[in-house]
């Protein structure tokens, strides 16, 4: 593990930029507050203190809570896979999310019910996707990503049917949630409970997980209850997802790029590397939905094209830069 003091630097920088992002929340969008009012807003009365207090940080807290979670979810499945290029929506956790949710806005039911119908779906191919990866001497990296591929396939293809049968009156809500979606934002009390509940229930595996990238072999040589860790980090890493898709829709590359990016500054030790990837992750996808909402203001983007167009150019960064690192 990097020293104690750089690891406590890198945590600090990264919890001043949560605390940048949320801020440029509260003060960026169609109705200008002026970053001296925000605190007055806060605490006091008025249409600012409306504004702020009960529209803008809800959400900017319900973003901070669900791109912490989709990093954190990345960086335990990246591991896991052994596969850089693994994120949370690769196990099908995310498909069976929108299926629940579509089929809750297809019936026209409220929105309390879209997320218990997507917390149902996607905890039902979580579990699809761990009964069917077992085979004879358990499940392999390999057998658990096929898998996985196969039930995100399945779930597509049952979205894709709802929305050919959706009315049209209901189509623009459930392109939304597809593309990620916090103008629904409540209160953010329940998704920032669930982000402390799993950085906790994953912290204890970071050692282990330390070991386990090293292979399967040489981490059980080492002592490493390896099918009892995987078991673990896989339904630590679902319910991370489910929670984040519950509550922002199929937000897209915050799972993907964000391990990629704290590496480079925080190296490998996943002690580090989790709680550093909710930071980042919880500020990438703040940022992102600032921007989105303001960009075009009045009219609002789904946060996931904006996750989109700043991840894919940073991806090719980090997929050009290793292979220079190579060549």
């Amino acid at each position: 593990m990097p020293s104690r003091r750089r690891a406590l630097v890198i945590l600090g920088a990264l919890a001043l930029l949560s605390l940048c992002s949320i801020a440029l929340a509260l003060i960026v969008g169609s109705v200008a507050i002026a970053p001296a009012q925000v605190l007055s807003a806060l605490f006091g009365d008025g249409v600012a203190s409306e504004v702020v207090r009960n529209l803008r940080l809800p959400r900017a807290l319900t973003g901070f809570a669900c791109g912490g979670l989709l990093a954190l979810a990345g960086a335990m499945l990246q591991v896991l896979l052994r596969n850089p290029l693994a994120d949370p929506y690769v196990l099908g956790i995310s498909g069976g999310a929108g299926v629940g949710a579509l089929l809750a806005i297809v019936f026209g039911l409220g929105a309390a019910s879209v997320d218990a119908l997507a917390f149902a779906g996607a905890l039902a191919a979580m579990l699809i996707v761990f009964g069917l990866a077992h085979g004879e001497g358990g499940w392999t990296q390999s057998r658990l990503l096929l898998t996985g591929v196969i039930v995100a396939a399945g779930c597509g293809a049952v979205v894709a049917l709802l929305l050919a049968v959706a009315p049209d009156d209901r189509l623009r809500g459930m392109l939304f949630w597809l593309m990620g979606d916090l103008s629904q934002a409540g209160d953010p009390r329940t998704v920032l409970l669930l982000l402390l509940l799993v950085l906790l229930l994953a912290l204890p595996f970071a050692r282990e997980l330390n070991l386990l990238a090293r292979g399967a072999d040489i981490a059980q040589a080492l002592g490493v209850a390896v099918r009892r860790l995987r078991r673990g980090v896989y339904f630590v890493a679902s319910l991370a997802t489910a929670a984040a898709v519950t509550h922002a829709g199929a937000v897209g590359f915050v799972g993907l790029i964000v391990p990629h990016l704290v590496r480079l500054a925080a190296g490998n030790d996943q002690r580090l590397l989790l709680p550093a990837s909710v930071l980042a992750g919880g500020s990438l996808l703040v940022i992102a939905d600032t921007l989105a909402r303001s960009v075009l203001a009045p009219q609002q983007l789904p946060v996931g094209v904006l996750t989109a167009l700043i991840g894919v150019p940073v991806f090719l960064f980090l997929l050009g830069r290793a292979a220079n690192g190579r060549g």
